[in-house]
């Protein structure tokens, strides 16, 4: 698809999202002849775009008669209204003519095609960040003397056609990319990476939210588009333990020796970089991040750098100075010895238990939120091992926790509940003494008692900042 290909068509857009509205403006900034309609389910919007409102109850009604549409990645696929169109319209065979996304222009019209996606259920932001900061911090990268530079974008809160404009042909993209965002994809990026694989975004966890999957393995494929449609000389950086089964023949015969070591990872990368797969491991570099999960992001962030070319001294200096990414096991403050960490972007019990691992120190866990349908025993198992103390945030998940907890032999007297952020902070911070943690990683989601993780993340550090 091109922008000449939009003009005289009418346009429905799928909720006025960040990628969206970019994508609004930068159709009407190259004054695309086509006639655009913002689709929300929200009844009123205040924006002053020159375009078409079709808001409230009828937000999804008659799409049939749009052209083409444009889904925000919060706007489900499974949508009745999308499902209706599409069949009166007849167009099952065409719908990547009729269905498309902010992404999927994006990678049509992106200027290079030195693409870097990130995909993963846990550590793509990560990934992806620190990716961009090697290859900024390598001198705009190995092609420094043609003056290239590196643009970050995706679902890390950065829309593609924001920047769009500044993209030049030798330039290199690097963009964190949602299960949502590849859904639909028909094209992957040059160098594609899955950091890990497990349950997340599933429809029996919540059927009224639109950010989930029917089933795991539909989840599975939206996450495969990442590399499924590869060309010739393309890479993937895969998780060796991602179990993702079925990836494709060439990587399971891929050769999966990895390095633990930087000192020693020159030769062996660049024996596996022949091949189309690349498989990653943990790296050993001095670093602000904590934990075992952020050298298998350090160590994905490696390979892709050895595969564009970085030397080693570059990504030693950009490992050292990257500080990682607010809500991810992010220090808050040290107070009266005690060290508190926002760990909010946690919402499944797995990122939870990577989180308890990365202390050696006794932990004051607040913990609970959402009920998303997770399954809470291995948790409860890890927390009686290495917590001392938990806060449960009141949530819909509080009981099934609380119950897993006993059943895992954790004693009553060292379960508390709370009903707000604030309540919790002063409750663990009653408990914690000198050369303790105290760690607010949920397990859960944020819906129903905060907008998003990031909400739930900022009043925790506003709550402990005020500890007197």
């Amino acid at each position: 698809m091109n922008l000449n290909s939009l003009n005289n068509k009418k346009i429905g857009i799928l909720g006025l999202g960040l990628e969206n509205q970019a994508l609004v403006k930068y159709l009407l900034k190259e004054k695309v002849k086509c006639e655009i309609t913002v689709c929300d389910a929200r009844p009123e919007i205040k924006n002053d775009l020159p375009v078409s409102w079709q808001l409230g109850s009828n937000f999804n009604r008659g799409l049939e008669k749009f052209d083409i549409l444009f889904r925000s990645p919060g706007w489900s696929i499974a949508c009745p209204g999308i499902q209706r169109a599409i069949k009166i319209q007849n167009r099952k065979s065409k719908i990547e003519n009729f269905l498309s996304s902010p992404m999927k222009l994006f990678f049509d019209l992106c200027p290079t095609k030195n693409t870097i996606g990130v995909t993963g259920t846990k550590g793509k932001g990560t990934t992806a960040s620190l990716i961009y900061e090697i290859l900024k911090t390598a001198g705009k990268m190995a092609q420094r003397r043609r003056g290239a530079s590196v643009h970050l974008g995706g679902n890390i809160g950065v829309a593609p056609f924001e920047f769009i404009d500044k993209i030049r042909a030798n330039d290199w993209v690097v963009l964190e990319l949602s299960s949502f965002q590849l859904q639909d994809m028909t094209k992957s990026p040059k160098i594609a990476v899955i950091t890990n694989f497990y349950s997340e975004h599933l429809a029996s966890a919540d059927p009224n939210n639109p950010n989930y999957h029917k089933s795991l393995e539909e989840y599975r494929r939206a996450k495969l588009n990442i590399v499924k449609w590869q060309k010739g000389g393309d890479k993937m950086v895969l998780n060796p333990k991602s179990q993702i089964p079925r990836l494709d023949s060439h990587a399971r015969r891929a050769r999966r020796a990895n390095p633990e070591q930087i000192s020693n990872f020159k030769y062996e990368i660049s024996k596996q970089i022949k091949g189309k797969v690349v498989y990653f491991r943990k790296f050993e570099l001095p670093s602000k991040l904590m934990g075992e999960h952020n050298k298998e992001n350090i160590g994905a962030a490696v390979a892709v750098a050895k595969i564009v070319g970085v030397k080693n001294d570059k990504i030693k200096k950009a490992v050292a100075g990257f500080k990682g990414l607010p809500h991810r096991l992010e220090l808050v403050r040290t107070y009266q010895g005690v060290k508190y960490y926002n760990d909010s972007f946690a919402t499944t019990p797995e990122s939870t238990m990577i989180a308890l691992k990365s202390f050696a120190e006794s932990v004051v866990l607040l913990l609970g939120g959402a009920d998303k349908g997770a399954n809470f025993k291995k948790l409860a198992k890890e927390i009686k091992k290495r917590v001392k103390q938990v806060v449960l945030l009141a949530g819909d998940s509080t009981p099934r926790i609380g119950k897993e907890l006993l059943t895992a032999g954790l004693k009553p007297e060292k379960i508390e509940l709370a009903h707000d952020i604030k309540t919790a902070v002063k409750i663990a911070a009653r408990q914690a003494v000198r050369g303790e943690i105290i760690l607010l990683s949920p397990a859960c989601a944020s819906f129903g008692m905060f907008r998003n993780y990031k909400e739930r993340g900022d009043l925790f550090k506003a709550e402990v900042r005020k500890l007197r």
